[in-house]
């Protein structure tokens, strides 16, 4: 991972230091609420409906065990002992004191961590695929390039004040586990006729109350025009983007409104003044860049033998053959595989991780993971590089800390947002659906049997859990005062994104668990044999579901 030099630091804790006395003075009074606001949201500081929330930047999802430690040490002495990892990889506080703030953020510098842009109208976190480095379907390990971008959108100037905030992604794999189409940018690492690098290019995709899948305005860019590149796509953004209305101030809606080959035309014609400017990437950068990510000291493993014992393991314990069947995935050194840590047990909200969980997380990645962890887009963590031989002795340990649901990318795998139990902006409750629905369907060989199932809630219409591109989302509503939740299907993340279609009027609270199991019941009456739930739905289309549950 990326180490921060001397003036890295230096330049931290000079921003701890700014924002300490920018905090000192407006609880003096001396500061208005209207200056002091632009400046803590950009150090990721929100007011929510009760308490203060603040945002950790958890760059393209990759931390260590120090860090690890760290966040539960601050989640208990700052807050209530808990953190919730979020769908942009960062991770939050969500009762912190206004005047520890400062405090937290110069904790968090000493572990080479902040909340810098976590807020605000600027670019957020750069996200990526959280197998970066080591999954089997990969182009190129995406993480060099999520920290050149990092480095270039940090505190640029020209870029603080944007007419709404922005998100970038990268994706190096086949699979797209980036959500990179539904990113106001979606960086898609590629290959050209050559078979050397290149970048194809979305632009304008988002969720909220317009989503929209990203398009793509170039195919084939050079790695050295990176930067420059998105430098002409923001410059454009910036001179046109709407200010005058929130709702219609996102990139998404200027691509829209001007049309993808007029907005290309733009970014070209600024790109031409841009292009061989100062930010064109040399090759020295890029090698720098790639420098911090090289691969850990991986031993020579017996492949074969490995696989032979994890199977008789697998033989004797179902419940562990359940596990590594779903929570683990290939890793592209022979003899190790890849672990997805759930942090979707039955009677927690869907995210959270306790900090004894998370000091356990630490522990368990010096001991078997040479110290690597990252956050994953579902709201999960990893452990990236686990000898198959540990990893019967690992789920044992991750059991005792609920961090071994076997769960992972089936029903009960939701992406949930905090909802009206922490968000201001919410419509209705998200955590207590998502717990409901989880009772409702714990039976794991149904849950198998049905596959894989994207299952998306959002509190209200700003999409915080992308319910827009679940195979199944749930999106909270009010009506007269009263929580009800509106159904859509069809919805996915992936390089053939799609946007859900809404099935009709929204069901109280009570009713989800079994609107979700009638529309369960069509799916395996009518699917083909092995037919995932979301090709089903894309080939019967969503009447027969309307039918079903209204009638």
């Amino acid at each position: 991972m990326y180490i921060y030099s001397d003036f890295d630091q230096r330049l931290l804790d000079e921003r701890v230091a700014q924002f300490r006395d920018q905090t000192r003075r407006f609880l003096a009074g001396e500061l208005p609420e209207d200056h002091y606001r632009p400046l803590r949201l950009q150090n990721g500081l929100y007011e929510q409906r009760v308490a203060h929330m603040l945002r950790i930047s958890i760059p393209y999802g990759t931390l260590n065990s120090e860090q690890a430690r760290k966040l539960a040490d601050i989640s208990r002495r700052y807050d209530k002992g808990y953190l919730h990892v979020t769908t942009r990889q960062n991770m939050q506080l969500n009762w912190p004191e206004l005047e520890d703030v400062p405090d937290i953020l110069a904790d968090l510098a000493t572990v080479q961590m902040h909340c810098i842009q976590t807020s605000g109208n600027c670019i957020r976190n750069i996200t990526a695929d959280q197998y970066s480095g080591i999954a089997r379907d990969e182009v190129e390990d995406a993480r060099p390039w999520c920290e050149l971008i990092r480095q270039w959108a940090t505190f640029h100037p020209e870029f603080a004040f944007l007419p709404r905030k922005f998100k970038i992604a990268v994706c190096g794999s086949a699979e797209d586990r980036a959500a990179t189409h539904t990113h106001d940018i979606g960086v898609e690492l590629t290959r050209d006729e050559e078979g050397e690098l290149a970048f194809r290019i979305h632009v304008g995709g988002g969720l909220g109350r317009t989503p929209v899948i990203a398009s793509v305005i170039h195919e084939q860019l050079p790695p050295r025009h990176l930067l420059t590149y998105l430098e002409a796509i923001l410059r454009v953004y910036n001179q046109l983007g709407r200010r005058d209305n929130k709702y219609r101030s996102r990139i998404k809606i200027l691509v829209r409104a001007m049309g993808v080959e007029t907005f290309r035309e733009r970014v070209n014609a600024e790109w031409a003044h841009l292009k061989d400017s100062p930010s064109t990437l040399t090759e020295a950068e890029i090698e720098r860049a790639r420098s911090f990510f090289q691969p850990p000291s991986y031993e020579q493993l017996d492949d074969e033998a490995a696989e032979a014992e994890l199977a008789r393991q697998a033989e004797g314990s179902p419940a562990f053959a359940h596990w590594l069947r779903h929570n683990t995935a290939d890793h592209k050194q022979p003899g190790y595989r890849i672990v997805n840590l759930s942090l979707k047990a039955l009677g927690h909200a869907p995210g959270d991780c306790t900090a004894e969980q998370l000091e356990a997380i630490a522990d368990l990645a010096d001991e078997y993971s040479m110290g690597g962890i990252r956050t994953t887009h579902e709201q999960n963590m990893v452990l990236p590089d686990l000898r198959k031989q540990d990893l019967h002795p690992l789920w044992r340990k991750l059991v005792q800390h609920q961090l071994a649901t076997p769960n992972i990318g089936h029903l009960t795998d939701i992406i949930c947002c905090p909802g009206g139990d922490y968000c201001s902006l919410a419509n209705a409750k998200s955590i207590p659906v998502a717990e409901a629905i989880q009772r409702r369907f714990d039976d794991y060989d149904y849950l198998y049997d049905l596959g894989p199932i994207d299952l998306n809630i959002s509190g209200c219409m700003n999409a915080c859990g992308h319910h827009h591109v679940g195979h199944i989302g749930i999106l909270g509503v009010d009506k007269k005062g009263e929580e009800y939740y509106q159904i859509s299907l069809g919805g996915h993340q992936g390089k053939d994104a799609s946007i859900g279609t809404i099935l009709g009027p929204s069901f109280s609270r009570e009713q989800v668990p079994e609107i979700l199991a009638e529309i369960l019941a069509v799916y395996v009456a009518r699917r083909h044999e092995e037919e995932p739930f979301l090709d089903t739905v894309r080939r019967i289309g969503v009447e027969p579901f309307r039918e079903k549950i209204y009638a």
